[in-house]
């Protein structure tokens, strides 16, 4: 697939909170998870250069977006935008019972390095079974959206790495969405 992310610079990049779902049909979804454990469940999407991900909890539900598009996305429920060039931590609590934990990377790398990069991520993403999307943009270059997601009693940890050859670009999230589980405390 041949897909064009001429707009997905690394000024383009933020990270999206959500104390709501998102609809699908706001995204153009490459592959999607679904989990349900214990108390809670969770829903990831990935598409290309983005993802998203669903945490829900006793009624509650708090949502990451990586998104490089400018695209009138919902402000209803929208707590925080942080744009993604750099170094990021975050920390929120998202309702009584939803803490919200983010660490955004990103680095501009020369080709040689992309590539490898890119073959080291992409072998990763097939070992552990992560959700991936790869493609070729209009340049020829090799992309991948890869979305590893691990679960737990009382959370989701969950890994991202966002590859766009034009640039080289590379986006590594990790974010845990964690309940507050009232036996678990004490």
């Amino acid at each position: 697939m041949n897909t064009s992310l001429k707009q997905a610079t690394l000024q383009a990049y933020r990270l999206l909170v959500y104390r709501r779902a998102l609809h699908p049909e706001l995204f153009d979804i490459k592959g999607q998870r679904r989990i349900s454990h214990g108390e809670y469940d969770f829903e990831a999407w990935i598409m290309p250069g983005s993802h998203c991900m669903r945490f829900q909890h006793d009624g509650q539900c708090g949502t990451e977006l990586v998104t490089y598009q400018d695209a009138n996305f919902p402000e209803r429920g929208l707590e925080t935008t942080i744009p993604c060039a750099g170094e990021k931590d975050h920390e929120q609590e998202l309702s009584e019972t939803i803490n919200f934990m983010a660490t955004v990377q990103t680095e501009t790398l020369p080709q040689n390095l992309y590539e490898s990069t890119y073959r080291e991520l992409t072998e990763f993403g097939r070992e552990s079974e992560a959700l991936m999307h790869l493609w070729d943009d209009a340049d020829g270059g090799k992309c991948a959206s890869i979305l590893d997601v691990q679960r737990f009693r009382c959370e989701i940890h969950a890994q991202s790495y966002h590859l766009i050859a034009n640039s080289g670009l590379v986006l590594r999230t990790q974010t845990i969405f964690e309940h507050k589980d009232a036996d678990a405390e004490g």
